[in-house]
């Protein structure tokens, strides 16, 4: 699937964690980027991250893996900096891109895989939107090649919401095992919450 990226926007300031970084929190005993990585490069996809910069202590939990990393100095702006710029330096020749949020930690290799799958199921080139088994819209998003020019030149911290709308036409929704598609923790509340329904 080396003609599919997954673009894992990881440039964001965690500015609701007081004080803490939400991507170096221990998931599965490791940072949470680390694993999210490794989930997306388990699908045999290329994995682009994106980070604020090549030395930020995120890269560090990213060692060793075959990813490419792709600093984001204007990430003040928002998730479309992430967005713009990390599409913008994939490698030439990609059928498309998955939007893979960095803070959710519930979505597995094989929920990637269900929607790349959904993707190459289908004759012409569609959106793919997870969803939950009810329907309701939720993350990872694919958009094909092309999008790219539009996913290009997003400004603003909307991400990519007005891509989805002009093409509801052909968006396929995929659904997801329970709360996968929704469950994005920022917020150290939600990280308690979070855990505390993993032991139970």
């Amino acid at each position: 699937m080396q003609n599919i990226a997954i673009l894992i926007p990881a440039a964001g300031a965690s500015s609701r964690m007081n004080g803490t970084d939400k991507l170096l929190e221990q998931v599965d005993g490791m940072p949470l980027l680390r694993r999210q990585a490794m989930q997306a490069l388990a699908t045999g996809c290329h994995v682009a991250v994106t980070l604020p910069d090549y030395d930020h202590p995120r890269a560090n939990g990213l060692a060793g893996l075959p990813v490419q990393l792709v600093a984001i100095p204007d990430a003040k702006e928002g998730m479309s900096a992430s967005l713009r710029r990390g599409v913008g330096h994939l490698p030439k020749g990609m059928r498309a891109v998955m939007i893979l949020p960095a803070d959710m930690p519930d979505l597995l290799t094989e929920d990637l895989s269900k929607v790349i799958n959904s993707f190459r199921s289908v004759t012409h080139p569609m959106l793919q939107q997870a969803t939950t088994l009810d329907g309701t819209p939720g993350h990872p998003v694919l958009f094909p090649a092309d999008c790219f020019p539009a996913l290009s030149r997003l400004t603003g911290d909307q991400g990519a919401r007005d891509i989805l709308q002009a093409n509801q036409h052909r968006l396929i929704r995929v659904p997801l095992d329970g709360k996968r598609a929704l469950t994005d923790l920022d917020t150290p509340e939600a990280w308690e919450a979070w855990r505390s329904e993993a032991v139970a």
